[in-house]
């Protein structure tokens, strides 16, 4: 929940930096900015996507978004199962898989976000969790180019605390064996982000443990010249 209509300025201060990217770019504004944000994109490689959809097309969920509604305004993604929603607003797994699911019947990629807290790692469960969430939040409509998974550990988010490459790598590698035994060959293409205290001093070696494909980036990615750092540690 940050960024109002002058924060549009730092999409266009990352264009240049999008030129020369490695990598896919995505920005997810809130639901008042996305359309602007969209016209604010265009001529550029960067994408837009939203943080949350309603799993229904339409119907009596005063405040709610469909994915439907997302694609009309130029949404290409859209990350569902975000910790917060899961830990604030009380979402399920369940829930997760049927926004995922429409999300892909509106042609939108969804971002589907699973990690431990710091209790349940402490307990030795963080694999336990992230086989729960991964199962439970897969709709059956997923594939490797409508799907990306992204780990974001609970603990690590906005802490400035960051796994070790071996944690990182640990995790990341045991959602690909995951993925390729829910959706065959095609997981082995399906993208694994890790986010959590993601900034341009830790990208670098982030991006080179093994099975992470790249980030979602947090408070780091509210200014286009820190975000600009980071997308450019991908290459």
């Amino acid at each position: 929940m940050n960024g109002l209509a002058s924060s549009l300025a730092e999409i266009e201060a990352l264009k240049e930096s999008a030129e020369r990217a490695a990598c896919d770019i995505v920005i997810c504004p809130p639901f008042t900015l996305l359309e602007k944000a969209v016209t604010q994109a265009q001529g550029s490689p960067i994408a837009i996507g939203a943080q949350d959809c309603h799993a229904k097309t339409s119907g009596a969920y005063t405040s709610d978004i469909s994915a439907e509604m997302l694609a009309e305004v130029g949404a290409r993604y859209v990350i569902l199962g975000h910790s917060e929603r899961r830990a604030v607003y009380h979402e399920t797994d369940m829930t997760v898989a049927r926004k995922a699911a429409a999300a892909h019947a509106s042609g939108l990629t969804s971002i589907i976000c699973i990690g431990e807290t710091g209790a349940e790692r402490d307990d030795g469960h963080a694999l336990d969790v992230v086989r729960r969430q991964l199962r439970g939040s897969l709709p059956a409509t997923a594939t490797s180019s409508n799907t990306a998974i992204a780990y974001e550990p609970v603990w690590a988010i906005g802490t400035g605390v960051v796994p070790t490459p071996d944690q990182i790598e640990e995790v990341h590698t045991f959602v690909r064996n995951l993925l390729e035994d829910e959706l065959g060959p095609d997981g082995r293409q399906a993208r694994i982000l890790y986010g959590g205290s993601v900034k341009s001093s830790n990208a670098g070696s982030i991006f080179g443990v093994r099975n992470v494909n790249g980030a979602l980036v947090g408070g780091a990615s509210l200014k286009g010249a820190d975000f600009a750092r980071i997308i450019l540690a991908s290459a």
